[in-house]
C-alpha cells in the first residue's frame, strides 16, 4: 500500500470512522491492488464527506465546498486543460500572485509542482470532493469541445443555418447553456458578449462588476449570436437595428428568465442577457437593507389608498426588485393590482401584469388609459419616460389611485424637479406625489474575511463622514479577499436608501419651483438620511466598506 496514505487513515480514524474497519479496507486494498481510496468509497466504509474532511485534517489544510462556492472563472483558465484532466486539480481563486487550488489528493506533490509551472504563481492547495472535481472538469471539457466542434462545422460550411443552431445536440446549443448556467451559478446580473476586432469577449456582472470568463473565436461569433436570437424569438436576419427579446431557460429544476438586447457595433452585434432570477431574489421587504427608520417611512407612503411613489436610481440599482416586493406587501384578494411594464421581468401571481408592445402601439402612454378603467386599486407603472406617462400618472394618483414607478434620477429631490421639467404642473407634482425612494447597491462585504480596523481621521473627512448625526465607530471594516469570495472581499449586495416625504413644506417648494438643492435641505432638516449617511451607517455596522460607499453614493 502507498504510504503516502498513513495519514489519511489516521486522520479518519480521528474523525470517528470504525478504526477496525480502515485497518479491514486498508488490508484489502494490499491484497487486490486497489487503491485505497477506491476501497473506502467503493465498500462504503467512508462517505465522500469524511475522506475530504480527513484530508483536510492529515494535511493541516482548509477544505472548500465545490456546491456552494464557485470558482473564479479567470482561475479555472488560468491552468492549462491538460494539466487539470491529469492531475484532477481546479483553480479556484488568485490574488497577489497567488492561485488557490483545489485537490483531492493533497500529498500529490507532482501535481502541485506542475500547477506551480503552468502558471507560474504560488500555489496554496485546498481540498476539494472528487465528485464536484469530476463535475467540473466535465463543464470544461463539454465547453471547450463544443468550441472545438463548432469551428470545425463553420469550416466546413461558411453559414450555419437556423435550423442547425436549434438542434439541441448541436455544440452551439450546448455551450449558449453551459453560458448561461454558468451565469447563473455565478449569481450573474448580466451576460455580455461583446464583439472586438479579433474575437468575441464573454463577461459576467457579478454584485455590479464586470468580471472577463471567456473569449470566442471570432468565426464562431455569428452562430452564437443567431442561436441566442432563435432562443429570444426575434429577427436573426435583422443585424442593423437593436433588438429586444426574453429567454426562458431550465437551470437545475428551476425556471430563469433572461431578457435579451442586441446592439449593432462598429465589429458586429453585442448581445447583453440580463438575468431575471426568480428564485435568486427575496421580495421580503424586511430582507432589502432598509434601516428601521427608512423602512417605516417609505411604508407610510405605499399602505395608503391613494397617491404617487416613486422610485429612482440608475439602471440595476435594484429599482425593480424594491417595487416588486412593495407589491408583495400591498396586492390581497381584495385588491386589485395592474402593472404596466417592458418588460415584465418577474411574474407575480395574483397580479395583473401588463407586457408593452411598441410595435402594436401598446405603449405606457396607450395602455394606462385602458387599466385605469380596468377598476384598479393600485396600478404599477414600469417606468415614467415621457410627459404623457407622467401626466396620467399623476391624474391616476389624483383620482383615488396608489401609483407606484420608477424614474431615472440622482437622488430624491431631483424626482421633482424632473417631473416638472416633463410638463406636469408644479401643483399637481405637489398634490400627488407622496413619497421618493431613491436607492444604490453597494458591494457586501464577505463575512469570511472582513477585516476591522481602525479609520483615521483624514479618512472619515474624505468620506464625509455626518459626525453630527452619527456616532465616529471605534472601527470599521475593509476587503480582504478569500476564497469564499474569489479574492475580491465582497459577496453579494447591500441596498443604501434615502427616503423623502413629501411634506406640506416640500410641496410648497415644488409649488414655487424650487432647487433640488433647496428641497434637499428641508427634507435632511425634516428627518431625511441621504444615500450617504445611510450608507456609511452601514459601513460602520460591518455591512459595506467605506471605499465603497464611496463608489456607489453622490
Amino acid at each position: 500500500m502507498d504510504q503516502t496514505f498513513r495519514p489519511l487513515l489516521e486522520a479518519l480514524k480521528q474523525i470517528g470512522v470504525d478504526p477496525v474497519a480502515i485497518d479491514a479496507a486498508a488490508d484489502e486494498a494490499q491484497k487486490s491492488g486497489r487503491s485505497v481510496r477506491a476501497v473506502l468509497i467503493n465498500d462504503n466504509v467512508v462517505t465522500e464527506e469524511q475522506l475530504t474532511a480527513a484530508a483536510a485534517r492529515a494535511f493541516g489544510i482548509n477544505t472548500v465546498d465545490l456546491v456552494s462556492f464557485v470558482p473564479d472563472p479567470a482561475a479555472l483558465k488560468r491552468i492549462p486543460l491538460p494539466v487539470v484532466l491529469r492531475h484532477r486539480v481546479l483553480g479556484l481563486s488568485m490574488a497577489n500572485g497567488e492561485i488557490i487550488v483545489g485537490v483531492t489528493d493533497p500529498g500529490d506533490v507532482v501535481a502541485l509542482d506542475d500547477v506551480r509551472a503552468a502558471t507560474g504563481m504560488t500555489v496554496r492547495p485546498v481540498v476539494v470532493a472528487r465528485s464536484e472535481v469530476r463535475r467540473i472538469i466535465e463543464r470544461l471539457q463539454r465547453e471547450s469541445s463544443d468550441l472545438g466542434e463548432m469551428e470545425s462545422e463553420l469550416d466546413e460550411s461558411n453559414s450555419m443555418t437556423a435550423q442547425a443552431t436549434s438542434a439541441d445536440d448541436a455544440p452551439i446549443v450546448r455551450y449558449v447553456n453551459s453560458l448561461i448556467e454558468q451565469a447563473v451559478q455565478n449569481r450573474a446580473s448580466d451576460l455580455h458578449l461583446e464583439p472586438t476586432e479579433d474575437d468575441m469577449r464573454v463577461r459576467y456582472r457579478i454584485d455590479g462588476v464586470l468580471h472577463e470568463v471567456d473569449i470566442i473565436p471570432r468565426g464562431v461569433m455569428n452562430a452564437l449570436i443567431s442561436r441566442i436570437k432563435i432562443m429570444s424569438g426575434v429577427d436573426i436576419t435583422e443585424r442593423r437595428v437593436p433588438q429586444n427579446g426574453r429567454i426562458t431557460a431550465m437551470i437545475r429544476d428551476r425556471t430563469v428568465d433572461l431578457r435579451t438586447a442586441t446592439l449593432p457595433t462598429v465589429w458586429g452585434e453585442k448581445i447583453v442577457l440580463r438575468v431575471l432570477d426568480t428564485g435568486g431574489i427575496d421580495l421580503d421587504m424586511n430582507k432589502l437593507g432598509f434601516t428601521s427608520q427608512n423602512l417605516e417611512r417609505f411604508a407610510e407612503s405605499f399602505t395608503k389608498p391613494h397617491g404617487m411613489v416613486l422610485v429612482t436610481g440608475p439602471t440595476g440599482s435594484g429599482k425593480s426588485t424594491t417595487l416588486y416586493a412593495t407589491l408583495g406587501q400591498i396586492s390581497k384578494p381584495e385588491v386589485n393590482v395592474i402593472t404596466v411594464e417592458d418588460p415584465v421581468e418577474y411574474r407575480l401571481h395574483g397580479v395583473n401584469q401588463v407586457q408593452v408592445n411598441a410595435k402594436a402601439g401598446l405603449t405606457f402612454a396607450a395602455v394606462l388609459p385602458a387599466i385605469l378603467r380596468s377598476d384598479p386599486d393600485v396600478v404599477l407603472i414600469g417606468e415614467i419616460r415621457d410627459g404623457d406617462t407622467a401626466q396620467i400618472a399623476v391624474e391616476a394618483s389624483l383620482t383615488g389611485h396608489l401609483v407606484l414607478s420608477t424614474l431615472h434620477t440622482n437622488d430624491a429631490p431631483g424626482a421633482i424637479t424632473r417631473l416638472t421639467e416633463m410638463g406636469i404642473e408644479p401643483f399637481l407634482v405637489g398634490s400627488s406625489l407622496d413619497a421618493v425612494l431613491a436607492q444604490r447597491l453597494a458591494r457586501r462585504l464577505c463575512d469570511w474575511c472582513k477585516e476591522a480596523y481602525v479609520p483615521t481621521e483624514e479618512e472619515l473627512i474624505g468620506a464625509k463622514w455626518p459626525e453630527e448625526d452619527l456616532t465616529v465607530p471605534q472601527w470599521v471594516y475593509r476587503p480582504v479577499g478569500c476564497r469564499n469570495c474569489a479574492n475580491t472581499g465582497y459577496r453579494g449586495r447591500v441596498a443604501i436608501h434615502e427616503v423623502m416625504t413629501v411634506s406640506p413644506e416640500i410641496e410648497s417648494l415644488t409649488i414655487r419651483r424650487a432647487s433640488s438643492n433647496e428641497i434637499r435641505e428641508v427634507a435632511i432638516e425634516q428627518g431625511m438620511y441621504d444615500l450617504r449617511a445611510d450608507g456609511l451607517a452601514k459601513a460602520a455596522g460591518g455591512l459595506t466598506s467605506i471605499r465603497e460607499i464611496s463608489r456607489v453614493a453622490i
